[in-house]
């Protein structure tokens, strides 16, 4: 099988951690800005999990998550190393002396060689952004950031809460800690298209970001998102399309940005439409062929 023709996040660990990496998803309990004091109901793709696990709700602290994960994607006779993933919600939307209470509970892992915090571009500040600088002198510490789009109006439509100017300050703010830098942009999202799509991953070429993850838009039960969709309203991707959309998008790509997911990861309880989004080695293999059939490379349609 030939190698992908982009950057991968596997490749990289590979080079950085001389070793597998594999990611263990968190849910430390927190909550989202969007969502309470600022009564704005939430992104329109977004159900009252927050795109977590539940495990905070289910009983389980950040340790014991900690432990279940690796002791599930462990391989014997196989050196992996864990990076600390806080996925649900807004992780950095808390006092910084709770922030720095949950995330020291990854220090007590030696099998845990990296951090990554799921936040949103308006709910970081130098205080906070020096909090978690402190924690490389021991992991490699990520900072992920959702822009989703680069258009302030398809942001407006689906409830982002913040415009392109904060992702852009949030992240030129971030560059000056010494920390990795993972953007978030959807490919499907309501009124966008292929310039769409283009226009932000050119934005993201422009910025001091070190990783991507593209994802998907799929529909979720219990969102304004599926109201949408059962109106007619809102039409999923098919798979052809994605599968060029995200070749385009990674051709616009500067080539040392890492590419860490190239498509969404639902839960499949919780999924609407469509139901391929579920066949994640599909989505990969279509991207692959789709790359190879119009002979783009990272950063190959950069102008």
């Amino acid at each position: 099988m030939t190698p992908p023709r982009y950057r991968t996040f596997s490749a990289w660990a590979r080079e950085h951690f001389a070793s597998k990496a594999r990611k263990i998803t968190l849910d430390a309990g927190l909550t989202c800005p969007h969502r309470d004091s600022r009564g704005r109901g939430g992104c329109i793709y977004c159900n009252d999990r927050g795109s977590g696990t539940g495990a905070h709700a289910r009983g389980l602290s950040v340790a014991d998550q900690l432990e279940l994960g690796i002791r599930r994607l462990s391989s014997p006779g196989r050196k992996t190393v864990f990076i600390a993933y806080f996925q649900s919600f807004t992780n950095t939307y808390a006092p910084p002396e709770t922030l720095s209470s949950i995330y020291d509970e990854v220090l007590s892992f030696p099998e845990v060689a990296g951090l990554s915090i799921g936040t949103r571009p308006d709910c970081i500040d130098e205080e906070k952004l020096g909090l978690i600088a402190g924690y490389t002198d021991r992991l490699t510490v990520w900072v992920e950031y959702g822009l989703q789009s680069a258009s302030d109006e398809t942001l407006r439509l689906i409830n982002r809460g913040h415009d392109v100017k904060t992702f852009v300050d949030a992240v030129e703010l971030t560059s000056r800690f010494g920390l990795r830098i993972c953007a978030h942009a959807i490919i499907g999202l309501p009124g966008e298209g292929m310039d769409h799509y283009l226009k932000t991953a050119r934005l993201l070429s422009l910025l001091p970001v070190t990783d991507v993850k593209i994802h998907l838009l799929y529909v979720v039960k219990g969102t304004p998102l599926e109201d949408l969709f059962r109106r007619g309203a809102y039409r999923p991707l098919e798979p052809a399309e994605y599968a060029e959309a995200v070749a385009r998008f990674i051709g616009n790509l500067r080539e040392d940005i890492v590419i860490q997911r190239i498509t969404g990861d639902p839960h499949p309880s919780e999924l609407v439409s469509p139901s391929w989004a579920l066949d994640k080695a599909m989505v990969r293999s279509i991207v692959h062929e789709t790359m190879d059939r119009l002979g783009i490379l990272q950063g190959s349609l950069r102008g």
